[in-house]
Formats: C-alpha cells, sequence, structure tokens
C-alpha cells in the first residue's frame, strides 16, 4: 500500500491553493504545515507533502514525459463528481488537459476521467470508478 508522495514545488503558496482546493472534493485536509511545505491527507489514504524546492534545484526543469514521475491518479467515487471537479476547474482557470474529448479522452465510454495540470505541469487524473 503507497503511504506517500513528496512533492517538490515552484512555488509553495500557489500550490497550497490550487492543492488544498482541488483535494478537498476528495476529502483532503491540511494536516500538517511547516515554514517549507504542507501536508495534505483524509487520515485513510497516503498522504501528500509538498515541499518548496530549494533555490539550488529551482533551475531544474520538470516535464512529465522524461524521467520521473508521469501523473497522479485519483478513484473518485462517481462521474456526477469527476464532472464536480471539472466545473471547479473552470471556475479557477485551471489547465485541463484533452478536454475536447472529455470525459472519455482514454477512447470507449467506461473510464470517465478527467485529467489536468497542476502548477507546475504535473499532469493530475481524477477517475470515476467504475460500474458509476
Amino acid at each position: 500500500m503507497l503511504h506517500h508522495v513528496e512533492i517538490y514545488v515552484s512555488d509553495k503558496e500557489i500550490s497550497r491553493h490550487f492543492w488544498s482546493s482541488i483535494l478537498s472534493h476528495l476529502e483532503y485536509k491540511e494536516t500538517a504545515s511547516w515554514d517549507d511545505g504542507f501536508t495534505l491527507s483524509t487520515g485513510k489514504d497516503a498522504y501528500l507533502t509538498f515541499v518548496q524546492v530549494s533555490p539550488q534545484y529551482e533551475s531544474h526543469a520538470y516535464h512529465r514525459c522524461g524521467v520521473g514521475l508521469n501523473h497522479l491518479a485519483f478513484s473518485v467515487k462517481s462521474r456526477e463528481q469527476v464532472d464536480l471537479i471539472r466545473h471547479h476547474c473552470r471556475t479557477e482557470d485551471i489547465p485541463m488537459l484533452y478536454d475536447e474529448k472529455y470525459p472519455f479522452a482514454n477512447g470507449g465510454t467506461d473510464y470517465y476521467a478527467l485529467y489536468l495540470e497542476d502548477p507546475d505541469r504535473i499532469k493530475v487524473e481524477f477517475v470515476a470508478e467504475q460500474n458509476q
């Protein structure tokens, strides 16, 4: 079982707003905070920690198609919840990926998902659980 994920970010406060607001739809809350970071958790699933990148590493560009993390995918309870998160993204001007194919960017009609980018361009996916 996954215990936690730690992500270094270019601007902790911008990332705090993005991740806290979008993950509140999945019952994540800020459970820890310190000068250089914060943690979001549901208390039952893996928690996420976000840390301000050190100045000596901030010039190292991230790209999801390079070596390293490609994306984070979150399972949500229903298609309606995916739609609610999409509405949140539109309200907040969050860049969505493959929006012209929403909600079936993977093809077919059984994989109902939303794809977007965080402030550092990490791809984030929200997918409705099957049989919904």
